[in-house]
């Protein structure tokens, strides 16, 4: 097997798949070179002389300037590549393709649980949702009677009692964009068909009012969605002992709720990656680019979100948007990022993280064309505010920051009811109340992270699986998570930390 990859013939980088010492003899293309500096495993080595401020080429696309002149056969990454403005081909609509779409008797289906409001959920959870932090430790306590071994042995059909508890709801305006995005999340979880039944607890005093919640969204108490204040029924105890009666009130209801065939058109996959390396955008992201391309095929939804990891390969989206309207709809929060950084002393075209740069990825531009593959390859039909609901199908795009909990946290209030996440270097996520597929970029951090990581995609690289077959088998395995099947960090209890709604604007 090659000890490169080399992406595309115009690129002057290829990849190590291993280590590579100074040097080695090798070959790309029918040209041997010899590689004069220790290259590490997933880092890129020059494979065409590069000029001092020339373009640096990975996936045929640009991802940075030659910061001193680089010889065939150096290592490239942070110390000789750097970023700088370039001219972007936006090419609205130019590569929007019609979907191949499979007739509705031969599409696929899932055993998923059917809800009142027509919507399919993946799981069959009590929610105890709070509108303010100060209502937080009530929701865990509530929680806590429900989550000992042995609690919920009588209702086998409920997945479990979470509270999913956040840091704000209050020293904040009662109106405004930071308002109406927390909103517009609570809104989208006591809405969420995950849940078979809801309780929302408020302080009393707070910013985010508990009837506001309810007015606002159009919701009505019932015998699986009840709503009270702490101040209002007397105090931390009392509120904890309510809660208490409500639950199990609502889980024998829960329990008689049962999964039955629905078609994978219910399916909102929310697309994410974390902890990327330079294999993500080879491997992982690509293998589930293919899988979102074949639900959308069969009539679903991918959500692709993390704005500031767009930067710099938004223009591939904006060729794939359905519409113009689309297109100047992603740009338009291209705008607002570049404003919103601005404004707090961050440039948008930040470098990527340490474990990223450990990880082979020297630039965002890289690091943003390497994530772009999740979104496969059909037409984008549909821009979204954070958390706004979604009801277009096909591939949309959530805006979002690229911080993994607060961008999962928005594609779930979106409707998300299944979420897979690639990562290189082993990130440690669950998104409750929605299951969450991992999958590796490399064979390595699989083996050394089994029991976190469902799906290995380094069998691309190791010549075991095809892109294309890697992408059937993802697909197959989110049908069996949809209809119950455990992931791995489901298996592991992860999910209700990681509930992060995203906070904007001054805390006073």
């Amino acid at each position: 097997m090659s000890k490169l990859i080399h992406l595309h013939q115009q690129d002057n980088v290829a990849i190590a798949v291993e280590d590579i010492a100074a040097g080695e003899q090798l070959s790309i293309a029918g040209r041997d070179f010899v590689v004069v500096e220790p290259v590490g495993q997933m880092h890129k080595v020059a494979v065409k002389p590069v000029a001092q401020g020339e373009a640096v080429i990975k996936y045929g696309q640009f991802i940075g300037y030659a910061a001193a002149d680089i010889a065939v056969g150096q290592h490239v990454h942070t110390h000789n590549c750097i970023m700088g403005d370039f001219a972007k081909d936006y090419g609205f609509c130019r590569h929007a393709v019609a979907t191949d779409f499979v007739s509705e008797a031969e599409r696929a289906s899932f055993m998923g649980y059917r809800r009142e409001s027509g919507k399919v959920g993946t799981r069959n959870y009590i929610g105890i949702l709070t509108t303010v932090n100060c209502s937080a430790t009530v929701a865990k306590q509530i929680a806590a009677n429900f989550s000992f071994l042995g609690a919920l042995d009588d209702f086998p059909n409920v997945d479990g009692v979470i509270a999913l508890t956040h840091e704000s709801g209050c020293g904040m305006r009662a109106e405004g964009e930071g308002y109406e995005m927390l909103q517009r999340t609570f809104e989208g979880y006591a809405a969420h068909p995950n849940f078979g039944a809801v309780l929302l607890v408020g302080l009393g005093c707070e910013t985010m009012q508990v009837d506001g919640v309810l007015e606002q969204a159009g919701l009505q108490e019932s015998d699986r969605f009840k709503a009270f204040n702490i101040q209002g029924v007397g105090g931390t105890r009392a509120a904890v002992e309510q809660g208490v009666a409500e639950v199990r009130k609502m889980l024998p209801l829960v329990n008689n709720i049962q999964r039955e065939p629905c078609p994978a058109s219910e399916l909102i996959l929310a697309v994410q990656c974390g902890g990327s390396d330079a294999l993500s955008g080879v491997t992982a992201n690509p293998a589930l680019g293919v899988a979102g391309d074949i639900l959308v095929r069969h009539g679903g939804t991918v959500i692709y979100s993390e704005t500031p990891e767009i930067f710099g390969a938004e223009h591939l989206l904006t060729q794939r948007s359905a519409t113009p309207e689309v297109a100047e709809q992603l740009l338009e929060r291209i705008r607002w990022w570049e404003e919103y950084t601005r404004v707090h002393g961050f440039e948008l075209n930040n470098n990527p993280s340490p474990g990223n740069k450990a990880g082979g990825l020297t630039t965002i531009l890289e690091k943003s064309l390497g994530a772009q593959a999740k979104s496969g390859s059909t037409a984008m039909t549909a821009v979204y505010q954070y958390a706004e609901p979604v009801t277009k199908k096909g591939l949309v795009f959530m805006d979002s920051p690229g911080f993994d909990p607060v961008s999962v946290t928005g594609q779930v209030a979106s409707g998300a009811n299944v979420v897979a996440f690639t990562t290189g270097r082993g990130s440690a996520f669950g998104y409750k109340p929605v299951p969450s597929i991992k999958l590796s970029s490399n064979t390595t951090i699989y083996r050394h992270m089994q029991e976190d990581i469902d799906i290995n995609c380094g069998s691309v690289v190791d010549g075991d699986e095809t892109l294309e077959t890697l992408g059937e088998k993802i697909f197959a395995t989110l049908l069996r998570i949809a209809s119950g099947e455990q992931t791995k960090s489901e298996e592991l209890g992860y999910g209700e930390a990681e509930f992060n709604p995203w906070k904007i604007g001054a805390v006073v």
